[in-house]
């Protein structure tokens, strides 16, 4: 399994529209800025997430957008699903029904795959846009860092190691 750009950039854009909403909606424009994405890239995902009711849009004067539910009932697993990223680290454990091996029944890997995809959605689903948000705040606390290199990790998260992720993006000096 390997998260797409799509995948990255919608995590990013909802911790990002998780932190900045305390003050109100939060225009598209400032996430574009703070993310270093394209605004086109940016509504097209939104238009997914807005889909599946984890992003709200208020329009008008002073609108933008808002999580559609708390960030403590937003999952990973949820943001990287409205995005129609595959989480099954193989073709043959697929959920899809189209999808078929005809190796399956006697594969010897097969049952390695699917407890592998089953650990992932696990973690996917452990943690929330919640966590994210505090781990954020607690790296935007330390000492300044380049994104994504962090020298150790906390209870909460795993954190990369410097040089796994070269295009996570800052907020308030936190990376992601």
């Amino acid at each position: 399994m390997r998260v797409s750009t799509m995948g990255r950039y919608a995590l990013r854009a909802m911790v990002d529209v998780a932190l900045e909403q305390e003050q109100g909606p939060v225009l598209r424009k400032d996430i574009v800025a703070r993310q270093s994405m394209s605004g086109d890239y940016l509504a097209h995902l939104f238009g997914k997430l807005r889909q599946a009711g984890l992003i709200t849009s208020v329009m008008g004067p002073g609108g933008g957008y808002m999580l559609g539910r708390a960030a403590d009932k937003i999952s990973a697993g949820d943001i990287l699903r409205a995005v129609n990223e595959v989480l099954e680290p193989v073709f043959c454990v697929d959920a899809d029904p189209e999808v078929v091996c005809t190796r399956t029944d006697f594969c010897v890997t097969h049952l390695l795959w699917q407890r592998l995809g089953h650990h992932i959605m696990d973690l996917l689903e452990s943690v929330t846009l919640a966590d994210l948000c505090q781990q954020s705040t607690r790296l935007a606390e330390s000492e300044p860092r380049r994104a994504g290199c962090v020298e150790e990790a906390t209870d909460d998260l795993k954190i990369p190691r410097s040089g796994q992720f070269g295009d996570c993006a800052l907020v308030d000096g936190a990376g992601i």
